[in-house]
């Protein structure tokens, strides 16, 4: 055989290994992917039953109420549209609270409630620590570099 051929076949196999390569990391993606939805988008029919995805809201006033395990939490996500059931099993964040933002990963059952499997709570982007609180006001800003 040529050099010009050997190069040929070479770049033929380097073509098809990085579409294989391609087409093995676009399917990983896919199973992974979880879909962003406000309970309006799932109260609207937006979500299939056993899909993974994200629900995104706020935690309803007097909606958390913990089962007899102690591990096991049941609240209403909601984002002044609509209301959606959760549940979620685990140890939740220390800023997960009432009136609170938090996204929840997870899939809806056919019952309508959402089983989170992990929940991160959101927070203000002008929280500071506590043991900042003492400090006059004008050191909280950190010096410009």
């Amino acid at each position: 055989m040529k050099a010009k051929h050997q190069r040929l076949i070479l770049a033929a196999f380097a073509l098809v290994g990085v579409a294989g390569a391609g087409v093995l990391g676009a399917s990983a993606l896919r199973d992974e992917a979880a879909y962003f939805r406000t309970p309006a988008e799932v109260k609207a029919g937006k979500t299939i039953v056993n899909e993974p995805m994200r629900l995104g809201g706020m935690v309803a006033a007097g909606s958390i109420k913990r089962q007899a395990d102690g591990l096991t939490i049941d609240f209403v996500a909601t984002d002044g549209k609509a209301s959606i059931p959760v549940q979620f099993t685990g140890i939740v964040p220390d800023l997960f609270a009432e009136n609170s933002g938090m996204v929840a990963d997870g899939r809806m059952r056919a019952d309508g409630v959402f089983v989170a499997d992990r929940i991160l709570a959101k927070h203000d982007e002008r929280y500071m620590p506590p043991q900042m609180g003492d400090m006059p006001k004008d050191m909280k800003v950190a010096p410009k570099v």
